[in-house]
């Protein structure tokens, strides 16, 4: 990934940075809002890690300017937990994804993957197909080997969110974020029962199982051999 990190504070700075490029990353990095705009307009990044107070222009601006210039490169707002006016605001304006500080690098890596995949995967006709099943956005239409699966909206968001990260790991907070909002517990057992009733209504009848639980991680919606208990 080629990314691009603002944040006015050096020692935060240099440190995430740092693990970014360890991780096998390209980090381009800006202490202030004037210098962070220049270098996203100017830069193909795969996506923008934006802190919100930053000096010159807040990140709020920053991303508001970008997304008027026409730039839509993923964005990942940084902001002080409990600031839930800040991430209302952030995702309002166009950014993907945000991530309360003091944050765990894993974490960081983690939702960076998601958002660029997503950003990647986004069906331009509104569909999305893993194997035999297919996923029609718009029409909120879902069938698996041509045969039509009913669905609550909240299976809906569920397994188009598995397939927007097909293949990849997505674990019980970026799903209790996403689908249910900030202040869902992720270890509610209303995540446990929406991918069990998805699991019965898209694998039931069905031939190689598609929703597997890695334990410990989270889920993973992909074609393989294998129990999906597994």
């Amino acid at each position: 990934m080629k990314i691009l990190y603002v944040e006015d504070d050096p020692e935060a700075q240099a440190f995430v940075a740092r693990a970014l490029r360890e991780s096998g990353s390209v980090v381009d990095t800006a202490g202030d809002g004037l210098t962070g705009l220049e270098l996203a307009a100017a830069g193909a990044y795969d996506v923008l890690i934006l802190d919100v107070k930053l000096p010159g222009i807040g990140g709020f601006e920053l991303l508001r300017r970008l997304r008027r210039s026409g730039v839509e490169v993923p964005v990942l707002f940084l902001t002080a937990h409990g600031e839930v006016s800040d991430r209302i605001q952030g995702l309002e304006l166009g950014a993907d994804d945000y991530l309360g500080k003091p944050f765990a690098l894993g974490e960081l890596l983690a939702r960076l993957r998601a958002v660029v995949r997503r950003h990647l995967r986004q069906p331009k006709d509104g569909v999305l197909q893993v194997g035999d099943l297919v996923i029609d956005a718009d029409r909120h239409h879902v069938e698996r080997a041509g045969k039509r699966i009913q669905l609550t909206p909240k299976e809906f968001q569920l397994l188009e969110y598995l397939a927007l990260n097909a293949g990849y790991v997505v674990s019980r907070s970026m799903i209790a974020e996403k689908i249910w909002g900030h202040g869902f517990e992720s270890y509610s057992n209303a995540i446990d029962v929406h991918v069990n009733n998805l699991r019965k209504k898209v694998d039931r009848g069905g031939g190689r199982k598609l929703i597997h639980t890695m334990k410990g991680l989270g889920y993973v919606l992909e074609e393989r051999d294998g129990d999906s208990e597994g």
